[in-house]
């Protein structure tokens, strides 16, 4: 592939980004809509991982125990991915981007990629859903909904949420194994 043809398949994925961000950016103008994507976004910032890390040993005892340690472990790891990856790859919001995509909340640090909240939401998901099956239908809608809050909000592209999903998964799932 010739330079010229790479820059115009990178350009098309980046228009196709900001297209999908636009539509869901609208879908959340209503105010509802918008509040209920703010929360879902703030629960993301940490304090409902936090609450489940603290929650877990009481829940489950030792298992749980095991599992809280296991979430602390693998934030930690992918809190040094991310720092890493964002520098590095300096993405701009999409916000910045297009104007038409208005900023949903005030985001938690200045680069785009990949997504913090939904790598470890995905990951916690990841190591919960692992030890404690029957806590699957609230981990992973929540994690859903946060990764989606990510693109509603117009702070992150879909493959900023994707690369999110995907390293905290990774990671998680080898974590597991140790």
């Amino acid at each position: 592939m010739r330079k010229d043809q790479l820059i115009f398949s990178v350009q098309r994925v980046v228009d196709l980004e900001i297209a999908v961000c636009g539509v869901f950016n609208r879908a959340a103008r209503p105010r509802r809509v918008h509040r209920f994507f703010v929360c879902v976004s703030r629960l993301g910032d940490g304090g409902v991982w936090y609450a489940m890390i603290l929650a877990l040993p009481f829940l489950f005892g030792d298992r749980g125990l095991a599992t809280s340690v296991q979430m602390i472990q693998v934030g930690l790891i992918n809190l040094a991915i991310y720092k890493t990856i964002k520098q590095l790859a300096g993405r701009v919001r999409p916000c910045e981007i297009d104007p038409r995509i208005s900023l949903g909340t005030a985001p938690l640090d200045q680069y785009s990629f990949p997504s913090g909240h939904t790598m470890h939401a995905v990951a916690f998901s990841t190591i919960i859903t692992a030890h404690h099956v029957e806590l699957t239908w609230v981990v992973v809608p929540l994690s859903s909904l946060i990764a989606l809050s990510r693109v509603v909000l117009g702070l992150h592209f879909p493959t900023d949420v994707a690369a999110g999903a995907v390293i905290g998964r990774y990671v998680a799932s080898i974590w597991i194994t140790f």
